[in-house]
């Protein structure tokens, strides 16, 4: 008996979250197919032309603009930013630096912060539960 190996493949939606882009700009290609694990890794080593355009420009998916912006995903909503954005508007943004953008970014600092309290309390209970056993 002969196994044949099937080649996984993701939804384009799933791919373009992996690759970084917003899927409504990416070519119809793309959106209309589906992708296998070698392509991916194939446009993640080699990106054609539109993804390396796309990831410079955008627009962006929400997370990305997020992480360009220095906030949490919650924290564009709240300050009303629910679509994708291009760089240039990105920077525009950052430029402007509107009250809602300082405020996300120092909550998102303390977040940091209170992530690294945590992670250092917890290693000292377990060194501490190490030392008593």
């Amino acid at each position: 008996m002969t196994s044949h190996q099937n080649a996984q493949t993701m939804k384009p939606a799933t791919a373009a979250k992996k690759l970084g882009v917003y899927l409504e700009a990416t070519p119809a290609e793309f959106q209309e197919g589906v992708v296998s694990r070698a392509e991916l890794t194939e446009l993640q080593a080699n990106p054609p032309a539109w993804l390396q355009e796309l990831r410079k420009n955008g627009p962006h998916p929400r997370p990305v603009v997020a992480n360009k912006l220095g906030v949490s995903i919650a924290g564009l909503a709240r300050g009303g930013i629910t679509e994708a954005l291009t760089t240039e508007q990105i920077d525009a943004i950052k430029d402007e630096f509107p009250s809602w953008l300082r405020k996300e970014r120092a909550t998102q600092s303390e977040v940091r912060a209170e992530t690294v309290r945590i992670k250092e309390r917890d290693a000292e209970r377990a060194r501490r539960a190490q030392q008593g056993a």
